[in-house]
């Protein structure tokens, strides 16, 4: 009589990591600071309403800053062609309205979670550039950045979670900063451990690059404060879906930064065919 085979435990995969530096070194994006404890301990929530009224307002800035340089500009305009400032008047007002119909449809998008947009005039392209513009508008309505750039994240994601894309674990990249807390470091590699999703660690903003260039990876899931996580988007989030996690500050910038690994690993798991483990 032979006996039952004995059932094979699942194989997991050793995730690459990088040597972690554990000493404060300053991103170039965190060159303002002065060394003080920053607003609510490093937490810089703030709700996506924040960042459509950050982009109207950046939007109808430009649209005013354009208007007057037309009007300055009418009287020469006019000696080439009498109807050519009219015409650019009504380009210009068309211009507005049509910005104002995209940003109407992208708050669809967000508060439906289906994709009214089509994703180069969304999440992958458009929408990645107002980002910036958001933070300045913001700014100057004396809104710090992190916050605005804290809502237009929360914006960005729910749209590429909208767009519903798969792929499989050898296909998705993970990419985490050197400056997260040991536990949140031991958290991301255990689920990227549990699901057999390749792991680096980041130390500046030009390695990530490399590192996806290097490995191209079909996803990615990134973990980074407010202000790099908004410069990554800009740089690659148009070319590979990508899932944004920003992270708390209790000790300010560049250290022993915390996360949600609930929602760290949610967005591991929304990318993979088969995330069963």
């Amino acid at each position: 009589m032979t006996s039952p085979p004995v059932p094979r435990e699942p194989r997991r995969i050793v995730v690459p990591l990088i040597k972690l530096d554990t000493d404060r070194r300053l991103g170039h994006e965190w060159d303002d600071w002065d060394g003080g404890p920053l607003e609510n301990g490093g937490d810089f929530s703030a709700p996506a309403r924040l960042y459509f009224s950050s982009a109207a307002a950046g939007l109808a800035i430009a649209a005013l800053a354009l208007g007057a340089l037309l009007y300055l500009l009418s009287p020469r305009l006019a000696q080439i062609s009498p109807s050519l400032p009219r015409a650019l008047a009504v380009a210009l007002a068309s211009l507005l309205v049509l910005s104002g119909m995209w940003l109407v449809l992208l708050a669809i998008s967000y508060f439906t979670g289906r994709a009214m947009l089509p994703p180069v005039l969304a999440e992958r392209g458009l929408m990645l550039r107002t980002l910036h513009l958001a933070t300045r508008a913001g700014t100057l309505f004396g809104v710090r950045r992190d916050r605005t750039e804290h809502a237009s994240v929360l914006v960005y994601d729910r749209l590429a979670l909208a767009r519903r894309h798969a792929v499989n674990a050898s296909e998705l990249l993970i990419l985490i900063p050197r400056c997260l807390s040991r536990d949140a470091l031991n958290g991301v590699l255990d689920v990227a451990n549990r699901y057999g999703v390749a792991a680096f660690v980041a130390t500046r903003g030009q390695l990530a690059r490399r590192v996806i260039r290097e490995r191209r990876p079909k996803a990615v899931v990134a973990v980074a404060c407010e202000r790099d996580m908004v410069s990554g988007l800009y740089d690659v989030a148009g070319r590979i879906p990508v899932l944004g996690l920003t992270m708390t500050l209790p000790n300010g910038p560049c250290k022993d930064a915390a996360l949600d690994l609930v929602k760290f690993e949610s967005f591991v798991k929304v990318f993979l065919r088969d995330s069963r483990v």
